[in-house]
């Protein structure tokens, strides 16, 4: 019988280490142990109800693939229209653009093909961008839209506002009053509604050494789904006395649970919880499992408990912060200079691990986001045990920028 090695952070440098001996640094890799773990347990968190697979958050086509053909999964979440019809030209029958987008020949495209248009719905939440739309229009293909309720919560009669800046629509009636205006529209059909909660399923609630903000964040979260979770209801039954929606979309990867309890939300939204990167290790609901992880090789050792390696100044998109750069993961006790941080050319680590290193070994980063790791790099290798089985391009390594 084989002898089965318990997975430690050691046990997986090891494998990593082993798997890509034979490649140059910098690299992107995959672990798919870990990558289908981190679905199941998203399955399970979401309770029966579908997951609808947020590209952002992979950007890479082949996992996409891999994620969808598990069940539970349905449908993907796309973020530029061009994006979108790439997705439904090859394959995927079920796409929501969740971002509004002003690209006029993806819509002359979108409007002159029936097949595309029915397998694409868009976000809209604004008369112009319906003028817009129609300005494109090349044929008479029929438009599917989702109208988007904005999320935020408001305090203090308003003053203090918590959660991102999207759709101007808030109320019951405003949600209502477009729907009616999309559907006297000629071209136009609504058919879901979108309302992504980023308050509370991308920001944690357990910040490592900030017991109050973390506290803070609970309290805030609380009271934000209790809110949330009746005006979500609300706008649904104001939607229903203008036109059946086919889904209604809610949530993100850290807020599965609350998202897809709600009777109104019939599908969430999840994709940074396959990758699971560093800055959704700060949630008491879950805990997922490291996937996607880059590699750089060590190339100075500038003096006792120092190396430098390669690059690596890959900062995540948001508030500027310490928590947008990658974190170096493995081996473990390595850290930045703090009056260096993490370089575009050359990145000095300090910590006792240092003096294990040599010149050529490989230093493993775990990114602060997660699909933003793929604009760095053109392909992922995707590991099993200790070997690569598999090397697939990134979105970026397909010419797929998008942005």
């Amino acid at each position: 019988m084989p002898i089965l090695v318990a997975r430690t952070p050691v046990t997986d440098r090891h494998r990593y280490d082993r798997a890509t001996a034979h490649l140059d640094g910098p690299v992107a890799v995959v672990d798919l142990a870990a990558f289908d773990a981190n679905a199941a347990d998203l399955v399970r968190r979401a309770g029966g109800k579908p997951i609808r697979l947020a590209s952002k958050s992979l950007r890479c086509r082949a996992l996409l693939d891999r994620a969808l053909a598990v069940d539970g999964f349905a449908g993907v979440m796309t973020f530029t229209l061009d994006e979108s019809l790439w997705l439904a030209r090859t394959g995927v029958r079920d796409v929501l653009l969740a971002y509004p987008s002003t690209d006029r020949a993806g819509y002359a495209e979108l409007t002159g093909d029936q097949d595309l248009a029915e397998r694409v719905t868009v976000v809209l939440d604004d008369p112009a961008q319906l003028d817009l739309i129609d300005k494109a229009r090349t044929g008479d293909a029929e438009v599917r839209v989702c109208l988007e309720l904005d999320t935020a919560l408001h305090l203090f009669g308003g003053r203090v506002r918590v959660g991102a800046r999207r759709s101007p629509l808030r109320t019951p009636e405003e949600l209502g009053t477009f729907a009616e205006l999309v559907q006297r529209r000629p071209g136009f059909r609504v058919v879901g509604l979108m309302a992504y909660e980023g308050h509370v399923a991308g920001v944690g609630d357990r910040v490592p050494g900030r017991p109050v903000r973390s506290q803070v964040v609970r309290l805030m979260q609380s009271r934000a789904r209790t809110e949330l979770a009746e005006r979500r209801a609300a706008v649904v039954r104001r939607l229903r006395q203008v036109t059946e929606l086919e889904f209604v979309n809610g949530g993100g990867t850290g807020s599965v649970e609350s998202t897809a309890a709600e009777r109104a939300v019939t599908e969430v939204a999840a994709g940074s919880g396959l990758y699971q990167p560093q800055l959704f290790d700060n949630y008491r609901a879950f805990r997922g499992r490291p996937a996607a992880l880059f590699g750089q090789p060590v190339v100075r050792r500038p003096g006792v408990g120092v190396v430098t390696v390669l690059g690596g100044g890959y900062p995540a998109s948001g508030p500027i912060g310490p928590d947008r750069a990658p974190v170096p993961y493995l081996p473990l006790g390595l850290q930045y200079d703090p009056m260096e941080g993490a370089g575009e050319v050359q990145t000095p680590l300090i910590g006792p691990a240092a003096d294990d290193l040599l010149i050529g070994d490989r230093v493993w980063f775990r990114h602060a986001k997660a699909g933003e790791l793929c604009e760095r790099f053109a392909e992922l290798h995707l590991i099993e045990g200790d070997r690569i089985v598999r090397t697939v391009p990134t979105y970026r390594g397909e010419g797929k920028t998008f942005l």
